[in-house]
């Protein structure tokens, strides 16, 4: 059941988006912000965490996770240190994905070249 809940919500995600293009014509640009926005806002409320603990990798995949991970690690290093704590807790929980995401990217642009 697990796969399929993750399948389910994934794909309401997808949905989501999907009607985000079609209906309201927002640019890929506007639909994911929107989806880093709405994650960071749930997680605020504290309703990202159990939607994680329901649907697994269906709302962790997404990028709607990314925004749950700023707001989410801001809130725990604020507790802890305060206002510094903040803007460091973002940084120190999403750095990891990130530095990934630009290591990768260095080598996918070193190992191919675009046609052109």
């Amino acid at each position: 059941m697990v796969f399929f809940w993750a399948f389910v919500v994934g794909g309401l995600f997808c949905v989501i988006g999907q009607i985000m293009f079609d209906v309201f014509k927002l640019t890929p640009a506007h639909t994911l912000s929107g989806f880093v926005v709405a994650g960071a806002i749930l997680d605020g409320f504290g309703l990202y965490e159990p939607l994680i603990d329901f649907a697994g990798a269906g709302a962790t995949v997404p990028i709607s996770s990314f925004g749950n991970s700023l707001v989410h690690g801001a809130m725990v290093e604020g507790e802890q240190h305060g206002l510094v704590g903040v803007v460091t807790g973002m940084f120190e929980v999403t750095s990891s994905g990130i530095s990934a995401a630009i290591i990768f990217g260095m080598i996918g642009a070193l190992l191919f070249k675009p046609k052109g």
